[in-house]
């Protein structure tokens, strides 16, 4: 297989710009590199199409790798024949090859692998050829009572059973049945009621779908509902359609022993085939909902990673709970603790009075500008408290509900302890609740990606591929930010490309010993820090008011030469970008023709236009441009909500069969894909992410359960009632 060929193909890129990846990535470079600063090379490949085609790449390679294993083992068992080997080289999945090595496979005993010991493989070949011959007669040859042979009968059954496996063996056959199971085949579920928490599947109760209908999120709570021996999962394929391709593929036309092969057919797609089939496809579509399920943590992530920052403001975290009370922290613009408290305004104390005075007084002496809340226990009851306290305050302050979902993970972990050793652990959860509204993407990377709550059945997918998948979008998002190496944490540094967590305590290390940074070619002195590495991290990380303005932007220092030029040609200097005057150097680019001014200073269209943009905003944030958090002084409650109701909302979390959106009442309303657009959508990610501010009404409303129904396509056209 040439893969680089392969791969121009599915991805939709040339042969050179595909080689130019395959050889960036064989050199090690890193992903957020190559997608920000070798774009002539990759045809402005972004960041997801480079770890698209990264995990292709090892899938080929291992597929390629693989191939040649099996090759040799069939080799050297000398079985290899010319049909074999132009099956190997036309395998495109892994399955493909483990069927074509299947017959070669050594074998656990069975039932044919006894027949053959028994000397009967022969007569089952004989057989096989469909040429007339008395059947018994040539059984009787092989009565032999030292192998275990008794009678005709016992030859003949141990000849159907060798024919079975080999019938079960056949690549080509397996193919075909796997394709028809699922394009034709249903999933059907038994519902055990008497199972407790069974009403939570009770849906699936008496549950029969067409497999290849089945959505990704179905297929996991089916899975889950197996393991809880709630339900007893199966797939069918059409009995006569099945048999009919096993006997089509093993009986001649007019075989004299037509009746006899029938038979073996149907005990070997019975005993044999179907079983191994069903739990291949079991497995793939449990792989396809697992990639679908952490593709949704994918797009999750990374707007919650990328929410703006709130700046300059002084923020109160109240981390809610009832019975321990309400752990206060305030933090300064620069997330510094300022002070703790712990208040009891929840049951069973209700001390509102004293927590009312305890909260006023640390507001006044800190001039809090924002409160930031928990959404965890007891989350209703302080949101009811501080929309109260907010009330009768004689200075504006604003609050948030932040998701406090792995907060607890934080603050039980080294990195908490280590930070905030006097503390307790409550008291370090209400510090990164305040620190989330703060900077999301600084707070929310000290803790496990996978414990941040923004998908569906994390704790049933496969860990290891998980925790790759997400890390890429912290890495991403870290990366697209950019770094202050003088303030970022060993944390937040550690995902900055080239950097390992050694390295980035390594920094700390240096800084705290010698002092800020004041170069990005300072950072050549850090130990373990190599070459490959500064080329990797150098134009990641940011010198805030250092010696030299480009080691603010990210302008990557190879290309400083090129900034340079730039400058010169439009006859401008270093002092206009310190002095942010250069907002219209990108048009000032357009005009002139960036193609014409790419050529002149030897550089590519791509990383021209991109220095330019950096030079017109040097230390800018490309969060600053995205939507800002919500800040609320109100509340309503479930039970102040009517059908009709429209009002303003925030998604807090996209999943494959709606979104559900935070609407100031404590629990998050659900808008099913149904009512999103008016237009037809496959995925509510194609309209909507993590973060959007959306207009919705409400369409139903269970007290009970707790539940609320949205509409998104039926608000469009009203006024807002609430909210």
């Amino acid at each position: 297989m040439d893969i680089a060929k392969q791969l121009s193909m599915e991805m939709g890129l040339s042969l050179n710009h595909t080689n130019n990846i395959i050889s960036l990535l064989d050199e090690g470079c890193t992903i957020p590199f190559i997608a920000r600063y070798r774009k002539e090379l990759t045809g402005s490949c972004d960041d997801q199409t480079l770890r698209t085609f990264d995990d292709r790449l090892k899938y080929l390679r291992n597929l390629t790798k693989r191939k040649e294993e099996v090759a040799n083992l069939i080799s050297e068992q000398g079985n290899m024949t010319e049909e074999i080997e132009k099956a190997l080289a036309d395998a495109v999945t892994l399955t493909e090859v483990e069927d074509i090595y299947r017959p070669f496979r050594p074998k656990r005993k069975t039932r044919a692998s006894v027949a053959i010991a028994k000397g009967l493989q022969p007569l089952a070949d004989k057989i096989l050829e469909q040429k007339p011959f008395d059947l018994m007669a040539e059984a009787e040859k092989y009565i032999d009572e030292e192998k275990g042979v008794k009678t005709a009968n016992e030859a003949l059954q141990g000849a159907k059973d060798i024919i079975a496996e080999m019938i079960s063996d056949n690549a080509a056959l397996r193919k075909e049945l796997r394709e028809a199971l699922v394009n034709k085949g249903f999933v059907k579920c038994k519902f055990d009621e008497t199972k407790e928490n069974a009403f939570t599947y009770e849906m699936y109760k008496d549950y029969n779908s067409d497999i290849k209908k089945m959505p990704s999120h179905r297929i996991l709570a089916i899975n889950r509902g197996e393991k809880e021996d709630i339900l007893k999962v199966s797939l069918t394929l059409n009995e006569e359609i099945a048999h009919g391709m096993v006997e089509g593929k093993i009986i001649k036309k007019n075989s004299p022993f037509e009746e006899l092969l029938k038979e073996v057919c149907l005990d070997s797609y019975d005993r044999l085939i179907f079983p191994s089939i069903e739990r291949e496809v079991r497995n793939e579509l449990t792989d396809k909902a697992n990639e679908q399920a952490i593709k949704m943590f994918e797009v999750n992530l990374k707007p919650l990673l990328m929410q703006p920052p709130l700046r300059n403001k002084v923020i109160l975290g109240l981390d809610p709970a009832y019975r321990t009370g309400c752990k206060i922290a305030v933090i300064d613009s620069s997330g510094k603790v300022l002070d703790t408290a712990v208040v009891y305004p929840t049951p069973p104390q209700n001390k509102i009075e004293e927590a009312t005075a305890t909260l006023t007084q640390l507001i006044r002496k800190h001039d809090v500008d924002v409160i930031s809340i928990g959404n965890g226990t007891a989350t209703k009851e302080s949101e009811i408290f501080v929309a109260n306290l907010i009330k009768d305050l004689n200075r504006p302050v604003t609050y948030a509900v932040v998701n406090e979902a792995g907060a607890s993970v934080y603050s039980a972990s080294k990195l908490g302890a280590a930070e905030f050793p006097n503390f307790d652990v409550a008291l370090r959860s209400a510090v990164s609740i305040a620190r989330r509204l703060q900077d999301p993407l600084a707070e929310l990377i000290k803790i496990d990606v996978k414990s941040i709550g923004v998908g569906q059945y994390q704790h049933d997918m496969p860990q290891n591929r998980l925790t790759e998948v997400l890390d890429g979008v912290v890495e991403n998002c870290v990366n697209t930010v950019g770094v202050d190496v003088n303030t970022a944490s060993p944390s937040l540094l550690s995902f900055v490309a080239g950097l390992n967590s050694a390295v980035a305590k390594n920094i700390e290390k240096y800084r705290s010993e010698k002092g800020e940074f004041a170069t990005r070619e300072e950072l050549k002195k850090v130990p373990k820090l190599g070459d490959k590495a500064y080329e990797q991290c150098a134009g990641f990380l940011r010198i805030v008011g250092g010696k030299n303005i480009l080691d603010n932007t990210g302008v990557h220092p190879e290309s400083y030469n090129v900034a340079h030029k730039l400058l010169e040609y439009f006859k401008l200097n270093i002092a206009d970008v310190k002095e942010d005057n250069l907002q219209l150097l990108p048009k000032m680019l357009e005009k002139e023709g960036v193609d014409k001014v790419a050529e002149k200073l030897g550089v590519g269209v791509p990383t021209l236009v991109d220095i330019a943009n950096e030079l017109a905003k040097p230390g800018r944030d490309v969060r600053d441009d995205l939507p800002k958090p919500v800040l609320k002084s109100a509340l309503l409650g479930i039970e102040n909500l009517k059908e009709g109701m429209v009002m303003t909302g925030v998604v807090r979390n996209v999943i494959d069969f709606g979104v559900f959106v935070d609407i100031s009442v404590h629990q998050d309303g659900l808008v099913h894909i149904s009512e999103i657009s008016k237009d037809y959508i496959k995925h509510p990610s194609e309209v909507l992410k993590v973060g959007d501010v959306v207009k919705v009404k409400v369409i139903g409303v269970d007290i009970a359960k707790k539940r609320i129904s949205l509409t998104i396509k039926g608000a469009v056209d009203d006024e807002i009632t609430e909210g």
